[in-house]
């Protein structure tokens, strides 16, 4: 019966290996949100940011209530396509920058496979491998993906962080029109004596909400996060207001 007990006693730490094991790997991380996440944080900023600023410059300046609706509903459209626009050719532009850094390791691949795979295990060397087992790993995994080694070890590129221009381009247009369109319904809502008030509360509570939603997302501390996209927009509020107020032009 002591051997049986031990016996079984020696399996357990096993088991709880392998479920350790299995609960790592069945972790999700947030790293792959970066791309959308940064997009739509962005977006949904500005959106409301923008048009609840110009909504409320032009109301400073003296515009009817008709007038201030359809600027922020024109805010929102071309404010969405800018964006849209801008991010596509932004992360574009770092893809092509990444596009050409594989292109470049690939011939040197062709060319000095040797010398490629001497710096790989180099890098292997200044994280803590010795010489002889830092050989061994560059060597194998050269022989299995050898591109997909120096991209991940020399480059830091990654599936996960590759830069993506449409994915980014429509996370950011959708994310503005959403966030352009919550100070537009308060102003639709809102009488033209109460406008500049009830846009500036709300404004400063879509961010508070979008910061800490964000912050939930990404990891990040929710009350941080909350705070500092909400005083940011009040100020860019602020100004724009106080600018419409001082450089009136209409009525």
């Amino acid at each position: 019966m002591k051997n049986v007990t031990s016996t079984k006693n020696q399996n357990l730490p096993r088991r709880r290996g392998f479920s350790t094991t299995m609960a790592r790997h069945a972790e999700q991380h947030r790293s792959d949100r970066t791309g959308w996440l940064r997009a739509a944080v962005l977006g949904a900023n500005d959106g409301i940011v923008s048009t609840a600023s110009l909504v409320l410059g032009v109301a400073a300046a003296g515009a009817d209530h008709r007038t201030v609706l359809l600027t922020g509903t024109s805010a929102l459209i071309a404010g969405a396509m800018s964006m849209a626009a801008g991010e596509y050719v932004s992360v574009h532009s770092q893809k092509d920058t990444e596009t050409a850094d594989l292109s470049r390791e690939r011939a040197e691949l062709k060319q000095d496979p040797l010398g490629e795979q001497k710096e790989l295990a180099g890098i292997y060397v200044k994280r803590g491998l010795d010489s002889a087992l830092a050989d061994q790993v560059a060597r194998e995994l050269m022989a299995r993906d050898a591109l997909g080694a120096h991209a991940r070890d020399e480059l830091g590129l990654s599936a996960v962080t590759a830069a993506r221009p449409i994915q980014a381009a429509f996370a950011s247009a959708a994310s503005f029109s959403v966030g352009a369109a919550l100070p537009i319904a308060v102003v639709a809502i809102s009488s033209p004596e109460r406008l500049m008030l009830w846009v500036s509360l709300s404004t400063i509570g879509f961010l508070a909400c979008l910061g800490a939603i964000s912050a939930q997302l990404g990891g990040a501390p929710v009350w941080a996060g909350t705070w500092r996209v909400a005083l940011w927009g009040a100020l860019a509020m602020g100004v724009t207001a106080g600018a419409g107020a001082l450089f009136g032009v209409v009525g």
